[in-house]
């Protein structure tokens, strides 16, 4: 492997990178751009709240479940053919959902944008680890991060903007020229490293995982609704705890799991993927607590709140690639531990001030957050599969890629449900009892960034460099 011998990075493995970027892009914006539309939704296929969730939910689902299988995946498939089936689909899920007659059809491609983007979201990260230089892999991996790390604000921005000018039809209808843009990479520059393996994918396993997640992700969607020790949550969470129960002993039964988790025992690599776990469920988390305070308690527009979020969500994408370079330079210590120490003073800023926050404050005090979120949260991912042999490491790629959609999910349920607890009380406001709930859901996502800290402070102590 010529790219991972030198310190330079070929063209082919730059517009590889790319291609897989591309595709992972429209993944994930369409996702946070779809949530806007839901009103819109609701009212042209006359379909409750209940029912349009389900065009997040499903998808959502079907990407946890894929995501798992990506290791197996690269094993017994080339890339390119891994690349072109997750194109395929995807592209096919756009074409049923920009045309579709009613909600049943728009459901189904979403279903099957959501197989295509579970390929395609680790074969990018996989392609960085196999084909780019161990000098530069730090800061290609801050490049693949700013994907799904700028998404998630300009998601929403995009598709309230196109809802409003154009109809939702369109958030699909832009997404064509950037997947061909993509293809034609893809095609031209995507090339095979490492031999393939006849390794046979463990049905079981498989359906396992489905069990896993479905139980899960189910459950913290009805959370917001729902009490905990109720069938539709606890009841679901029970079937997805079974569901991993069984995956664990079936994989220490089976000659080739579908993911190799003895890469647990390596307590360095667990305590970064905690710590990647809690950062992505305080993000997606205050991405779901934001918007609804600028709209709810400031009395702001909904694109206004997409605005507002927008600087804070660039300035940490961009600052990924730069966070990247000084891990390679200097070592993980210092962006891990600088960028958590910052997004936790932001979060208790957030706490303080909660109650009565202008947009403008709301604004700095994100910045400040995305700040520590661009220096630290790609290099966790970098600095963890690090700790893991060259063979386990596609296998830590697809659980860290699994995680952080199950940990968006999560984050938003646990919020989400926090502020509808506050506001079912009829003693205030609404506006009031949202600025309550948010203080309540700032204050758990700061417990959550306390816990992050000192697991990654932990986890350093010994790591591999």
């Amino acid at each position: 492997m010529a790219e991972k011998s030198s310190n330079s990075i070929s063209t082919k493995v730059i517009g590889a990178i790319v291609a897989a970027g591309l595709m992972s892009f429209c993944g994930v914006i369409v996702e946070t751009a779809m949530n806007i539309t839901f009103p819109t939704l609701m009212r042209e296929f006359n379909v409750s709240t209940a029912t349009v969730q389900w065009l997040t939910t499903g998808y959502l689902l079907v990407v946890a479940i894929m995501v798992p299988l990506s290791a197996t995946f690269k094993r017994k498939f080339k890339m390119k053919s891994l690349f072109l089936t997750a194109i395929s689909l995807f592209t096919a899920g756009v074409i049923l959902c920009a045309l579709a007659p009613n909600f049943i059809v728009l459901f189904l491609g979403r279903i099957v944008q959501g197989f295509g983007t579970g390929i395609a979201l680790p074969l990018m990260f996989n392609i960085i680890l196999e084909q780019v230089p161990l000098s530069k892999i730090g800061m290609m991996m801050g490049v693949g991060t700013l994907i799904t790390a700028i998404d998630p604000a300009i998601g929403p921005t995009f598709g309230g903007i196109v809802v409003a000018t154009l109809g939702w039809r369109y958030i699909f209808a832009f997404l064509i020229p950037i997947l061909i843009i993509s293809l034609i990479l893809g095609i031209r520059c995507i090339e095979q490293k490492v031999p393939t393996v006849d390794t046979k994918i463990d049905l079981i396993s498989v359906l396992l995982i489905v069990i896993m997640f479905t139980g899960l992700i189910l459950g913290f969607n009805h959370l917001s609704s729902n009490a905990i020790i109720s069938l539709a949550v606890g009841g679901c969470w029970i079937i997805g705890l079974v569901g991993l129960a069984g995956l664990i002993v079936r994989s220490n039964h089976v000659k080739d799991p579908i993911i190799n988790l003895h890469m647990f025992g390596n307590w360095h690599f667990s305590g970064h993927v905690l710590s990647f776990v809690l950062f992505q469920t305080t993000a997606l988390g205050l991405s779901f607590v934001i918007p609804n305070y600028i709209q709810l308690v400031n009395q702001s527009s909904s694109t206004l709140a997409g605005l507002i979020v927008l600087p804070g969500a660039a300035f940490g994408a961009a600052l990924a690639p730069f966070s990247g370079r000084i891990l390679d330079r200097f070592g993980a210590s210092i962006p891990l531990i600088a960028g958590s120490l910052i997004a936790l003073i932001a979060m208790i800023v957030f706490c303080i001030y909660s109650l009565d926050m202008s947009n403008i404050l709301v604004m700095v005090v994100y910045m400040l957050y995305m700040l520590g979120i661009g220096i630290s949260f790609g290099n966790i991912m970098t600095s963890g599969l690090k700790q893991l042999n060259g063979d386990q490491q596609s296998d830590g790629n697809a659980v860290m890629n699994t995680l952080q959609q199950f940990a968006g999910a999560m984050g938003t349920a646990i919020v989400s449900a926090i502020i509808a607890l506050s506001q079912s009380g009829n003693h205030v406001k609404l506006a009031a009892a949202t600025a309550i709930g948010s203080q309540h859901a700032y204050t758990v996502l700061a417990s959550f960034l306390a816990i992050e800290l000192v697991v990654i402070v932990i986890s350093l102590r010994g790591a591999k460099k």
